[in-house]
C-alpha cells in the first residue's frame, strides 16, 4: 500500500522531501550528540574536581606544634611538617590565654622538609611570659611560607604549671579547629611594600613642594 502511494507521488516531489528528511535526521543526531557531550563534560568536571581535592589533600600545608617539658629547668617546641610539601618557617608566637596579643615572638628563616620536625629549646622564652610561678594555658602558633603563600597555623594550646621557675607540667589541651590560614602571598607582600614606598615618596614630595611655596 505504501509503495503504491509512493508510486503515485511524482518524482520531483520526492526529491523535494529528501532535504527535509536529511534536516530532521541531522537535528536528531545533533541532539543525541549534544546530550552525550554534556554527560561527558559533567563526568570530566567531576573527575577533575576529585583530582583537585586529592591533590590539595596531599600537598596542602599542615604543621603540628607541640610543647614538651625537656626537664624541670627547660622546655622545647617541636614543629612537625605533616604534609609532603616543604615549608619555610618564618615566625613562632607564644602567648598566655589571658591576653589577646602574643607576648613572645621569634623570627625564623628555617626550611622544614615534608615529614620532618624542627625542635628548639624555649624554656627561657616561656618563663619570659609566665614568670617564675604560673598555672594556666599557653598557646603557640607558627607562620610559614609554602608555595609562595604565607600561612599561619591555628593556636595550639597547652596546660602549663611553673613553680619557682621549674616546669612541673606541660600537657596539650586540644587540637586546633582549622589547620592553617592563608595570610598573604609573596606577590601581595611585594605589592604592599612597593605601595608603601610610593606613598612615602609622594608625601615627601608634597612636603618639599609646600616648603618651596612658603
Amino acid at each position: 500500500m505504501l509503495l503504491a502511494t509512493m508510486a503515485r507521488v511524482p518524482v520531483p516531489n520526492l526529491l523535494e522531501y529528501i532535504p527535509v528528511a536529511a534536516t530532521i535526521v541531522t537535528t536528531i543526531l545533533s541532539v543525541v550528540l549534544a546530550r552525550a557531550t554534556l554527560r561527558y563534560a559533567k563526568a570530566a568536571d567531576i573527575g577533575l574536581e576529585l583530582s583537585r581535592e586529592q591533590f590539595e589533600r596531599e600537598w596542602a600545608p599542615e604543621l603540628h606544634v607541640r610543647l614538651e617539658r625537656a626537664s624541670t629547668a627547660d622546655a622545647k617546641i617541636i614543629i612537625t611538617n605533616l604534609a609532603k610539601a616543604s615549608v619555610l618557617l618564618q615566625l613562632v608566637q607564644l602567648r598566655t590565654m589571658t591576653h589577646a596579643m602574643p607576648f613572645e615572638r621569634q623570627y625564623l628563616n628555617d626550611p622544614l622538609v615534608g615529614g620532618s620536625t624542627w625542635t628548639q629549646h624555649i624554656g627561657e622564652r616561656i618563663l619570659a611570659i609566665t614568670g617564675n610561678d604560673f598555672e594556666g594555658t599557653i598557646a603557640a602558633s607558627v607562620s610559614f611560607y609554602a608555595a609562595g603563600r604565607l600561612y599561619r597555623s591555628d593556636w595550639f594550646r597547652f596546660d602549663v604549671l611553673v613553680l619557682r621557675g621549674k616546669f612541673e607540667k606541660i600537657d596539650p589541651v586540644t587540637l586546633p579547629a582549622r589547620r592553617v590560614r592563608v595570610l598573604a602571598t609573596r606577590q601581595a607582600d611585594r605589592f604592599r611594600r612597593q605601595r608603601v614606598k610610593d606613598v612615602v615618596h609622594e608625601a615627601v614630595g608634597t612636603k618639599k613642594a609646600t616648603g618651596n611655596v612658603e
